[in-house]
């Protein structure tokens, strides 16, 4: 199940929120070790995450989170121009038609077949919510092994700038293009779903 929140339905959505902040800990914080706020000691949770956000968030059954990424405006701050705009050559991109993508997030534990799958409604949701609001691609921020594969998936991505050292993490700058041939990139990239029709009507 997809589920998009923003703040229209944010309180509606909480216990795949609470799920989804607890997933995050358990990926960025006790696995990869990164350095970020942790609220009650189980939810990872920074000041990005305010009204202004949305969420793509794929569950189970239960409301219990698979797969999310976290969308910000870059019409207002976010994590590329905020923190690591050294990643950038030249102006970093904005624009109501540009979305960061942040916070990329796989559950640990649901063994490799459900995480693939899991990935790849999320990935396909990326692109109907493109489409669907008229993002024509998306920004973000990954270290230099997650960028290779981010690029391996099909669609049109490409680094911003040369990588960049930042807490002992080689960081790369990466824009994703979006246009009406992404989903079909992504499925000759070995990306996709039985039923992506199905899937992609059920995100609109």
């Amino acid at each position: 199940m997809l589920l998009i929140v923003d703040q229209s339905n944010r309180d509606a959505a909480h216990k795949a929120l609470r799920s989804m902040f607890e997933a995050r800990k358990q990926v960025f914080v006790d696995l990869l070790k990164w350095d970020l706020p942790v609220l009650a000691g189980r939810y990872e949770v920074d000041h990005f995450d305010d009204g202004e956000a949305v969420y793509l968030i794929v569950t189970d059954g239960a409301a219990r989170h698979l797969a999310s990424a976290r969308l910000l405006k870059t019409t207002r701050p976010a994590l590329l121009d905020s923190l690591y705009p050294d990643l950038v050559a030249g102006p970093v991109p904005r624009g109501a038609d540009i979305l960061e993508i942040t916070r990329f997030c796989l559950s640990r534990g649901i063994g490799a077949s459900r995480r693939r799958e899991a990935r790849d409604m999320l990935l396909i949701a990326l692109v109907q919510f493109a489409r669907d609001h008229r993002i024509r691609s998306y920004t973000g921020v990954a270290d230099v092994g997650w960028f290779e594969q981010i690029c391996r998936f099909g669609w049109c991505c490409h680094a911003l700038g040369q990588p960049r050292l930042h807490d002992r993490r080689l960081l790369t700058g990466l824009r994703i293009e979006i246009d009406d041939t992404t989903v079909d990139r992504l499925a000759a990239g070995g990306i996709g779903l039985d039923d992506a029709d199905a899937f992609i009507a059920q995100a609109a």
